[in-house]
């Protein structure tokens, strides 16, 4: 092992196309990212950037083309289905809408402990981890028997943390996990995972549209850009120095709560946009 948990090497991924002689829809390019143990990878990009589906092939969800993923030192890319089964235990996934990825007719007791009960577990031991889960997140022990209806926005999404967690992973896929929350939900559903973090020694591989977030979760950054890696580094370096024009963008297009900073923000994207097209046209050979 190179003392890395996760390690994508010069990764590609393409999608057939309808029409039998076109090319393949190339979605990921050469990516190289590594994530070492108890360490948050946040991995920023618009839509369509390519990073969701670079979570989904970490997953076993979206094809390999080329490349290599490893995890703990073994080659996953084209693993199994029974292979995948076994890598549950270790790599898990929180996806964005917490309400669609739980069943809605099943309670919340039922749905962290059918993970347990596929792991062999006794209904006692499952029902004993549950009870720790709904703590280790912060919801009430009553919770096992209520439905996900019942529950806010940011509580569902505990409860897809909770059972993410019940195996104990050693690393999560987290796939935009707190877009679909509001400001004041979204900062405490971020300290849970730092916490989380803390307690376990799990890693993350956080996916987010908004340097702001990563920034405040993660130890380094990877900004995507049409399917490519264009800037890597700590988290403090890329979310305050940015080099690549893109994460300039991304930055300045993250909300802020102050109007003023907002305002000015949106002034300093309008002249970057202006002044990286006048540098663009004067590239171009006449």
């Amino acid at each position: 092992m190179d003392g890395n948990l996760l390690s994508v090497d010069s990764l590609v991924v393409e999608y057939p196309t309808k029409h039998f002689r076109a090319k393949p829809f190339r979605a990921l390019t050469d990516i190289n990212i590594s994530i070492k143990a108890g360490e948050t990878l946040g991995l920023v990009g618009e839509s369509g950037s390519g990073k969701t589906t670079l979570g989904r092939a970490v997953l076993g969800l979206a094809p390999v083309t080329q490349g290599t993923i490893t995890f703990e030192g073994k080659d996953i890319s084209h693993a199994s289905r029974k292979d995948r089964r076994a890598l549950s235990r270790d790599l898990q996934v929180v996806f964005q809408d917490p309400y669609t990825s739980l069943n809605p007719a099943l309670e919340i007791g039922d749905i962290l402990a059918e993970p347990l009960s596929v792991q062999g577990k006794s209904p006692t031991e499952a029902k004993r981890r549950v009870r720790e889960l709904l703590d280790q997140v912060g919801l009430p022990s009553d919770a096992i028997h209520r439905l996900p209806r019942e529950f806010s926005g940011g509580q569902r999404q505990r409860v897809a943390i909770a059972r993410a967690l019940a195996l104990s992973p050693k690393l999560i896929v987290c796939d935009e996990p707190v877009s679909a929350l509001d400001l004041s939900t979204q900062a405490v559903v971020l300290d849970l995972f730092l916490q989380i973090q803390r307690d376990t020694g799990v890693s993350y591989l956080f996916v987010s549209h908004d340097l702001d977030v990563v920034r405040h979760i993660s130890h380094r950054v990877a900004v995507m850009y049409r399917g490519e890696i264009v800037e890597q580094g700590t988290a403090e370096v890329v979310t305050r120095t940015p080099e690549h024009p893109y994460t300039q963008r991304l930055l300045l297009a993250s909300p802020v709560p102050d109007p003023d900073r907002q305002e000015k923000r949106r002034k300093d994207r309008h002249e970057l946009l202006k002044a990286q097209r006048i540098e663009a046209a004067a590239s171009v050979p006449a």
